[in-house]
């Protein structure tokens, strides 16, 4: 009799609370980052930083026992299709093995390689019909991407992480047909991960459309050390009280370029440490915009598959 009174007392409290509960906190948390340049932490000037893995990962440790962290699954310009192959390798199904915390990154580079972004005229123009496909194609991967993360990390707790809108710099009367798509993607996204029992994390309200100060280049999709700081909040949401990252507790800047990332590997290489590094492609390192697909070339950024240090 005790236990069906706590039960019902439970359930009384669950609705009092509220439909949105948050998720109990992983300890000890074992994070593993996967996806494109977000999750990798590019900056709006073409570097690598701290991005909104290491903002979590870094608030992790200032509330609970971290056991280990890794963003080497995480790659600008990656697409579904690039994550849902980066996740297949023997060293990603070990490390995702022993993750309890997984964030996932896909989908706009799908999309947004397909957007014409002409700053100077804050002119935007995309063609619908290639959109709606690459839309569908995400839809795939992603379902895919989350059934497989199911069997190779069934301990973890996976959240899908949604998108802002990028183009902040445009011309109000541009910004309506991009900005629908963008939407639709997040609807796929959380679509997705509602029927993967995974937790999907909005961003988009935390932007709006207008947010200039936290996608600071015209010229450049990602977001500024605040833009990060937003999405980081927004996991936060999902993820346990009391976790919050204070403007405070943000990191000191320290970006290192594409060109550097290359000369490392290459004087790595000729230390003959590791396997033979490929150099970074044209696509990865020249991207001013969106962030361009991988195109199946083999590409590995040192500063990416080593987790940049936390504070």
């Amino acid at each position: 009799m005790k236990k069906t009174m706590s039960s019902v007392a439970a359930g009384l409290l669950l609705i009092a609370m509220g439909t949105t509960v948050s998720a109990e906190p992983q300890i000890p948390a074992a994070y593993v980052a996967i996806g494109d340049s977000l999750a990798a932490g590019q900056t709006p000037n073409r570097a690598i930083d701290s991005g909104y893995t290491d903002l979590i990962a870094q608030e992790l440790t200032r509330n609970q026992p971290l056991a280990f962290y890794s963003k080497s699954l995480a790659f600008p310009g990656f697409t579904t299709s690039d994550v849902l192959e980066s996740i297949e390798s023997d060293e990603a199904k070990e490390l995702l093995g022993s993750a309890n915390i997984i964030t996932v990154s896909a989908g706009a580079n799908d999309l947004l390689r397909l957007v014409q972004a002409t700053p100077a005229e804050g002119a935007l123009s995309f063609g619908e019909i290639q959109a709606d496909y690459a839309l569908n194609g995400a839809r795939e991967n992603v379902e895919t991407i989350l059934s497989e993360l199911e069997e190779l990390a069934p301990s973890a707790d996976i959240y899908v992480m949604g998108y802002y809108f990028a183009y902040p710099h445009a011309r109000d009367s541009q910004k309506q047909g991009t900005a629908k798509q963008l939407e639709q993607l997040n609807a796929i996204l959380q679509q997705q991960a509602e029927q993967a029992g995974a937790t999907f994390v909005d961003v988009s309200d935390r932007f709006g459309e207008d947010a200039v100060e936290l996608v600071p280049n015209s010229g450049d999709v990602h977001p500024n050390m605040n833009g990060y700081q937003e999405m980081a909040n927004a996991f936060f949401d999902h993820y346990g009280e009391g976790f919050q990252v204070e403007d405070a507790e943000l990191p000191e800047l320290a970006p290192v370029s594409f060109e550097e990332i290359q000369q490392m590997q290459e004087e790595e290489a000729d230390e003959g440490e590791g396997t033979q590094q490929q150099p970074a492609s044209e696509d990865a390192s020249s991207d001013d915009s969106a962030a361009k697909p991988s195109e199946s070339e083999e590409l590995d950024y040192l500063a990416i598959r080593q987790a940049l240090p936390l504070i």
